[in-house]
């Protein structure tokens, strides 16, 4: 229980409910309960439907036949167990897992037990307890596990991770949870991007699906996209700003990074994409990647000097003029608008891709969309020099 029960597992766990968008009632601590689940084993231990021995309490199976009536899964029956005895109290004094779930769940009026199928097998003996300590019997629903896409066990490279690092990753808490929906249940009519408010008017227990579903990063993305995509600009600004500041990212202003939010609105699927492929948004001091090279292959120091000059001529530094200008010096120049466009990108964004290039401009703004071109066209000499 020590080990298991550390402060900072706990606040993890709440601070995750919490960033889900649910919440609780009361917090039990069965560490704090040892006292009452002792006197409970004791009543056993008295009604002779429990002994001691060894210093642990042992509670004795006694039954013809089980039946659980699942809100999901039907009808189960069990006959038999694979022991006669469980321990309900350890010789150090602490609950065994079934025993503790009984009285906490009894005592705090749960009527509906929701847990994965993987508990199907402790149900029975739970039952048991309940009914030789005179408890109401609550409902059982045992939902399907949730797979890896190869539908074998998930593992922490592939989806079993904390919710923490979903956030970290830059997921939004109402996509993560929709998605999770999704796994199990589904509102009909091909409805996809259900909020959890409306999910609360539609859902029915009974209508989990009873097999299990794999989980697919992609659909997640995906799911995350539209959400992005439908929230508005300054929301997303300020989870955006959130995510930076908690990574150490300077974005100057919020003005700033507004514009940059609304640039890559549309292509990003989380907030981490935003920090990957906005780098340059954020800091002069990138490279040009790899597989820029042969896109830098043709030296056009002279071009890229007409346009920097015309650039610096503007006075009006918005796309549409950004982009008149530029299609003028590509044709005085005989160029196809395409031959500059290429080299400009990767000098104002290290990249071959990304978001259109004259808005890029002009959120980047005039300064460092001329101090950038000068940087390639450097570049391109240092080259020609063998520097």
């Amino acid at each position: 229980y020590l080990v298991r029960s550390k402060k900072e597992y706990l606040d993890e766990i709440l601070a995750s409910i919490k960033w889900l968008g649910m919440d609780w009632d009361e917090l039990v601590f069965q560490s704090q309960r040892f006292e009452l689940y002792r006197e409970y084993a004791q009543k056993l231990v008295a009604q002779s439907k429990a002994f001691r021995q060894e210093g642990a309490v042992f509670f004795k199976y006694e039954f013809s036949e089980i039946v659980i009536e699942d809100l999901i899964r039907g009808r189960i029956e069990f006959r038999q167990l694979p022991k006669d005895t469980e321990v309900i109290i350890k010789s150090d004094g602490s609950p065994g897992y079934n025993f503790a779930c009984v009285i906490d769940d009894a005592l705090l009026g749960i009527t509906d037990v929701i847990r994965g199928e993987d508990h199907i097998s402790n149900t029975p003996k739970q039952i048991l307890l309940y009914q030789a300590l005179e408890f109401t019997v609550p409902r059982f629903a045992h939902l399907p596990l949730i797979l890896s896409e190869s539908g074998g066990r998930m593992s922490k490279r592939f989806g079993a991770t904390a919710v923490s690092e979903y956030k970290k990753a830059g997921y939004l808490p109402q996509a993560l949870a929709n998605y999770l929906l999704l796994l199990g249940w589904s509102p009909g009519k091909n409805q996809e991007i259900i909020p959890l408010p409306q999910a609360k008017e539609k859902f029915e227990l009974r209508q989990v699906n009873k097999t299990s579903a794999a989980f697919s990063l992609d659909k997640l993305n995906w799911v995350n996209s539209q959400y992005i995509k439908a929230m508005p600009i300054g929301d997303l600004t300020d989870k955006a700003a959130e995510f930076l500041k908690e990574r150490n990212i300077d974005f100057k202003d919020r003005s700033y990074l507004q514009k940059v939010v609304a640039l890559f609105q549309g292509r990003i699927s989380t907030l981490g994409d935003l920090a990957q492929w906005g780098d340059f948004c954020f800091r002069d001091d990138f490279s040009y990647a790899e597989d820029t090279k042969e896109v830098l292959s043709r030296d056009l120091s002279g071009e890229v000097n007409d346009l920097i000059e015309n650039l610096s001529e503007m006075e009006q530094f918005n796309h549409t003029n950004i982009e008149h200008i530029f299609r003028e010096t590509a044709s005085a120049l005989e160029l196809k608008a395409r031959d500059l466009v290429h080299p400009v990108r990767v000098a104002l964004t290290g990249k071959r891709i990304g978001p259109g290039l004259f808005e890029t401009m002009e959120v980047l703004g005039k300064e460092k969309v001329i101090s950038r071109l000068n940087r390639l066209v450097d570049y391109w000499r240092k080259t020609k020099e063998g520097v």
